[in-house]
């Protein structure tokens, strides 16, 4: 079973940019979507983004568009989330986690594999 680890998080300002990192241990990323969500408290964790290990495509939620960018680096086995104008409610914990096949990338129910997650604290 593939192992997630992700890193970057810390606390920030409204406006500041933030990566963080998801590297993938115990054997490699497999070819279906690897997802970026964020759960604050008391609310639902929620999606964030996504990319297809396979050839690239992307997924993103209305609410980071413009904003954040998600990437892969094959080599390195390790999918990236560039956060720039960041703001006070992106603050969260954020997890990546991979699916297990072609899957509905947005519901965090269709993913079998999750890193322990990374805080994100963006103050006003």
């Amino acid at each position: 079973q593939v192992q997630l680890a992700e890193s970057g998080g810390g606390s920030v300002q409204a406006g500041d940019s933030l990566r963080l990192s998801c590297a993938a241990s115990g054997r490699p990323f497999r070819p279906y979507p690897v997802g970026w969500f964020r759960q604050a408290p008391g609310n639902q964790r929620e999606f964030v983004a996504a990319v297809r290990w396979s050839d690239g495509l992307t997924w993103y939620a209305d609410a980071v568009k413009g904003r954040f960018t998600i990437s892969r680096d094959y080599a390195k086995n390790t999918v990236y989330l560039q956060m720039n104008s960041l703001k006070p409610e992106d603050t969260a914990v954020y997890y990546c986690a991979s699916a297990p096949g072609w899957v509905a990338v947005r519901s965090p129910r269709e993913y079998n594999s999750w890193g322990q997650g990374t805080q994100v604290t963006v103050s006003s």
